[in-house]
């Protein structure tokens, strides 16, 4: 697991979604789920999100309109917080959720809008 793609990715995982959810994830780690971390950390956040084509911003954004639309609740709610980190505002991610409504249907998007105010609250929260 010690791959340049893979400790770069490591490095804008832990940058995005928090340090503390990243080692977790990690130590929760066992033979079963290694692989997923692995393909994960070096392929996902290692070769795309360390393209810098698009700022982590952009990233985040687009990263929310298509879990929101997949109707992923848990990885939503990591994303949106992901977002907050990256510096967008509430209102970036709620004009996100907004077109989300308009072409993946409104039941995703007023599920997403509740998970957003719970991210909102626990980001406030974790500080």
């Amino acid at each position: 697991m010690g791959s340049e793609k893979y400790m770069q990715g490591l490095k804008i995982r832990k940058q995005v979604l928090g340090e503390e959810y990243v080692n977790q994830a990690i130590q929760n780690m066992d033979e079963f789920s290694g692989p997923l971390q692995q393909l994960v950390t070096e392929y996902c956040w290692g070769t795309i999100w360390s393209d810098e084509t698009l700022s982590l911003q952009q990233r985040s954004l687009i990263n929310i309109a298509m879990i929101s639309a997949l109707n992923r609740p848990n990885e939503l709610k990591l994303h949106i917080k992901g977002g907050l980190r990256n510096g967008l505002s509430k209102e970036q991610i709620r004009a996100t959720l907004m077109q989300v409504a308009i072409y993946c249907g409104v039941p995703a998007a007023v599920d997403s809008f509740k998970l957003a105010k719970q991210a909102f609250l626990e980001f406030e929260e974790q500080g």
